[in-house]
């Protein structure tokens, strides 16, 4: 049995989609259920044994005892413009903090959702070695995550096995609902249908040109085959963990990938960058996967190619949800 926060969202969704595939369907699915009905589909002709509402998750796992297995804990406030501090303190911080306590004192394997955005603007680079003291994130999200990486290597108490994820830019199926905070392959997609062209930010740095910005692009599959693999396994070491595919690409890289999935013309132009955004940006992102290999996962990441045609062809095109 494994319980899996933020199941109804983009990740989760997958994961819980990936997980029934191989066999496992004894699943308990937390989120805010009441608040997100946009987000309803993506668990559609999924099995679980329950949903429990996020804000209710403690004490029903405290009356209930579950026999866990492991838990994923994918929950979290994502959005890099939002500045409210107390938000991310209850949705982040604590409530990540309330699921490793319950882990480590119940003897529970925990995988849970870190973020690239720990990294910042790259001062320090991109080894999940680093100290995450030494980290300058650009945003609250990637301060929340950071927090938490930093809160989790000098607890006293630790689950038996513990994972921390530091997921990069992860696109595939179930993101419909998330809107501005979708990857560029959906808005393309998007634009493309209704007009025929995309519009990329703008490069606001002298040393970067327009659309040459680089992250590293991971493909949701790829990646809950990531978190499956550390839950399942016991001789990765504990700790913190980068989840990318170890290759940067451009933006442009990745929308021309989306018109070639479309079979449309490759028609890109550029805007500024929103104010709000411009100056927490990352223009520059790449996971150093050294760490996870060595742990012993040997399985190749998609290409970028391959990983937009799929979700053009499979999902997009028809509609669809994983």
């Amino acid at each position: 049995m494994y319980l899996i926060t933020g199941a109804n969202g983009f990740i989760g969704s997958v994961l819980v989609g990936y997980l029934n595939r191989q066999g496992i369907t004894d699943l308990i699915l937390v989120d805010d259920f009441i608040h997100y009905a946009d987000k309803t589909p993506n668990l559609e002709g999924k099995d679980y044994l329950v949903k429990v509402e996020r804000d209710t998750l403690f004490p029903i796992w405290d009356q209930e005892q579950w026999p866990l297995e492991g838990v994923y804990h994918l929950g979290a406030r994502t959005d890099t413009s939002e500045s409210d501090v107390a938000l991310f303190d209850r949705l982040n911080r604590d409530y990540s903090k309330q699921i490793w306590e319950r882990c480590a004192l119940l003897n529970i394997p925990l995988v849970y959702a870190s973020s690239a955005a720990t990294y910042g603007g790259g001062e320090h680079g991109f080894a999940d070695a680093t100290d995450p003291l030494e980290l300058e994130p650009l945003n609250e999200y990637g301060r929340s995550k950071n927090d938490v990486d930093k809160w989790a290597l000098t607890y006293p108490t630790a689950p038996p096995q513990w994972y921390g994820l530091k997921f990069f830019n992860v696109y595939g199926p179930n993101e419909y609902h998330k809107g501005r905070m979708a990857s560029v392959i959906w808005h393309t997609f998007r634009q493309v249908k209704a007009t025929g062209g995309m519009k990329l930010f703008r490069s606001h740095r002298a040393d970067v040109a327009d659309g040459e910005q680089s992250r590293d692009f991971v493909y949701v599959l790829d990646l809950c085959r990531v978190c499956h693999w550390l839950m399942d396994q016991k001789s990765a070491p504990n700790g913190l963990y980068n989840l990318g595919t170890g290759k940067a690409r451009t933006f442009h890289d990745l929308a021309a990938a989306t018109f070639k999935a479309m079979d449309r013309p490759v028609a890109i132009s550029y805007v500024d960058t929103p104010a709000d955004l411009r100056d927490n940006y990352q223009y520059y992102t790449q996971a150093d996967m050294a760490k996870l290999r060595i742990a012993g996962y040997d399985k190749p990441f998609t290409s970028l190619e391959d990983g937009v045609s799929a979700y053009v062809r499979d999902y997009l095109i028809p509609g669809n949800y994983y």
